[in-house]
């Protein structure tokens, strides 16, 4: 074997001597006790790469001659590196292991592995060496720990035999201690795979490093553990990895391996004067219709610029979209669909399926008791996008923290002595069904699902998808389902049986034909997304800012003389991002006027769903995220007076009836006025002294 502490000596004297000189002196002040040690830079090619072959198949002596030679180094300080530790980092690609592939083979080898962290424990002392003191004569005993959570004791006093022993923390030898959680990327799973993940035991000055949602690269050593039921251990072994190095690395669309023949690819469809309808038609093919919702979505794939202004202000580039339909309308077909095409995308619902939920949450740890900060779905999605099924049925937890996390794209845990703020830089595709199973386009969108208006609000835009019979329209869906399915099952047919009477490129061209394959292939539009998101960052052209100025004015415009107000700064500041994504969709640096046009008669169409109020036919924004339009608030001040009125006449309060006679020659018919006046006393607005009668609530 070459490895020995000479020969590691030798190894730091030639190719780290000022990074020995700045350790000395760290260690002279109590700083930093860690030496870095880039393996593919130096150790890979010093002594033709023996020492590092070395350490990556027998770690543990290796490790140790490290230490040792370490410590028998110079340094400009003369301070000893005794107790230093070496760590190694930017281990070749080709070692690194996918966690799901981890096996028998790796057990006691230098890995390394690449994942998303989803679980961090609190940071704690942990005793590698216990002091006991005899409780009869007093003698120090220690004690070497292992990894085994209970403390191991001394048998008996070596001196007068007594078995009762002290334990003496201030004497025992303690080393900082967390445990983290690594989970694979959600990017590299296929189909209904579950994501693996692995323990990860950190140590010393690697603790308190990272945060859950964090895309780390975790070099270490692989260990095995038996089972235990009790105290029985079993032949199966868990296993983990004690980390010798983390790096975090920066949370871009890297990992996506663009070769050149792909990027010619994209840059040919960035050409062609279809891009649109290519890309709206490789979104959920086998779904009929809903065009306008393909194209939010693909807006949303691409998303806006985000933004640091210089006085430290952050405005999202990220699109939020919201789909609320009848059930049987495909939503959560399409939020599946888009899971698969989208570069980085974590698919979930609205119950959550775990203590995290939608967010983030402390727990207590299972293993050892320790507090746990574990990432949510937004959080484990931080670059990509959050799919939410049944969003209005997401606990109560969750729909604090999601204000939050829509607007300011951060997750804020403050429980059991944890305070972390986790970065959760996600758009949200969300699905909610109304609560009274069918979408009424006569009610406010606000009545009919469990979601509160601050978190309407966040949404960019909002789609109501209905299920209304049309026989024109129900023969096409009726004619495109049957379509999809008859190929399906020649398909079936085709991978069963060996001789059939057809090809499959035959029904390939059959599935171009019936519009069920996509224009785009999903691997190269997930290419054609994450190249975009790395590579162009639209401008806001002048004749941009002229038109979009001109929109919101229009708008505006019609809230004057104390009408409804159509918009606010709010679906401005959506209508940039959306243009910005329409200019990144044609892989363009400038966002031009026909991006204006496009997401303006997108958003209009968006509002005409869901925030014209019915009785003026006039677009009241209020209206949608509220539920009370214009003219239903002026209707409620009218009947206020009338109370207000009415109340100082009569001792058991304003009558019903007499409200009502007031009503109506305000205008406000009888029906009307009932409503109004179940709604207010819902609000908290009015109480009923008695049955029949009503009186304002004091506020």
């Amino acid at each position: 074997m070459l490895s020995s502490p000479q020969i590691w000596k030798e190894f730091f004297e030639t190719y780290y001597r000022d990074e020995l000189n700045r350790l000395a002196g760290a260690v002279e002040f109590d700083g930093d006790r860690s030496l870095y040690v880039d393996f593919l830079r130096d150790l890979s090619i010093y002594r033709e790469g023996r020492l590092g072959e070395e350490l990556l198949a027998n770690p543990d002596r290796v490790l140790n001659h490290a230490k040792e030679g370490l410590s028998l180094t110079e340094n400009i300080y003369d301070v000893s590196l005794d107790g230093c530790v070496v760590r190694f980092f930017n281990l070749p690609a080709s070692k690194r292991v996918l966690i799901r592939d981890l096996r028998s083979e790796h057990i006691s080898r230098f890995v390394a592995v690449e994942g998303i962290v989803r679980k961090v424990t609190e940071v704690r002392p942990r005793v590698i060496v216990a002091a006991f003191s005899c409780t009869k004569c007093g003698k120090l005993v220690e004690v070497a720990q292992d990894d085994e959570v209970v403390l191991k004791q001394p048998y008996e006093c070596p001196i007068c035999k007594n078995r009762k022993f002290v334990l003496l923390p201030e004497e025992s030898k303690t080393v900082d201690s967390q445990r983290i959680k690594v989970q694979e990327y959600p990017e590299n799973l296929r189909g209904g795979e579950q994501p693996q993940q692995i323990d990860v035991m950190l140590e010393s000055d690697l603790t308190g490093k990272v945060n859950p949602g964090d895309r780390v690269v975790i070099n270490g050593v692989v260990r095995a553990k038996p089972r235990k039921v009790g105290s029985r251990q079993l032949q199966h072994m868990d296993i983990h990895i004690d980390g010798n190095s983390v790096e975090v690395l920066q949370q871009e669309y890297e990992e996506f391996e663009i070769t050149d023949e792909d990027k010619k690819k994209i840059l040919e469809l960035a050409e062609d004067k279809r891009i649109f309808e290519k890309v709206v038609a490789s979104i959920a093919p086998s779904i009929y219709g809903h065009e306008d919702v393909k194209l939010a979505i693909a807006l949303q794939l691409f998303g806006g610029v985000p933004k640091k202004l210089p006085d430290g202000t952050e405005i999202r580039g990220d699109i939020h979209v919201l789909l609320v339909g009848d059930p049987g309308v495909a939503k959560s077909q399409i939020l599946r669909y888009v899971h698969r095409i989208a570069p980085r995308s974590v698919y979930t619902t609205g119950k959550g399926t775990t203590t995290a939920g939608l967010t983030a949450t402390a727990t207590r740890d299972e293993f050892d008791g320790r507090w746990t900060l574990e990432a949510g779905a937004l959080v484990l999605a931080d670059k990509g996008i959050a799919l939410v099924d049944e969003i209005d049925k997401m606990r109560n937890e969750d729909r604090s923290a999601l204000h939050e996390a829509m607007e300011q794209q951060t997750v804020s845990v403050a429980k059991a002595g944890i305070n972390a703020v986790l970065r959760a830089r996600c758009a949200l595709l969300g699905a909610a069904n109304p609560k009274y199973g069918r979408f009424d386009r006569y009610s406010p969108i606000a009545d009919q699902i469990n979601l509160s208006p601050t978190l309407l609000s966040r949404f960019d835009l909002i789609f109501v998808l209905t299920d209304e019979p049309d026989e024109s329209k129900d023969r096409k869906l009726a004619e495109h389902i049957l379509r999809a399915h008859e190929i399906g099952e020649k398909f079936e047919k085709l991978r069963n049986i060996a001789l059939v009477e057809y090809t499959k490129e035959e029904l390939t061209k059959e599935s171009e034909l019936a519009e069920i394959l996509p224009a785009i292939d999903p691997e190269l539009l997930r290419k054609y997304v994450a190249y975009a998101k790395r590579t162009v960052f639209p401008v806001l052209s002048e004749e941009a800012k002229r038109r979009i100025t001109e929109f919101y004015l229009s708008l505006r415009s019609r809230a004057k003389d104390n009408s409804a107000v159509p918009v606010t700064a709010r679906q401005l500041e959506a209508l940039v991002r959306l243009a910005e994504a329409s200019a990144r969709l044609r892989l363009s640096d400038v966002v031009e006027r026909e991006d204006v046009d496009r997401v303006i008669e997108i958003i209009r169409r968006s509002l005409e769903q869901i925030a014209v109020d019915p009785e003026t036919g006039e677009i009241d924004i209020d209206y949608a995220f509220t539920g009370t339009s214009k003219s239903q608030r002026d209707r409620i001040m009218i009947l206020k007076r009338i109370i207000e009125d009415l109340e100082s006449a009569y001792e058991k309060g304003a009558p019903e009836e007499e409200i009502i006679r007031a009503a109506e020659g305000e205008g406000i018919g009888e029906t009307k006025a009932r409503e109004l006046l179940r709604k207010m006393k819902e609000m908290g607005d009015i109480y009923s002294p008695r049955d029949g009668y009503y009186r304002l609530a004091v506020k």
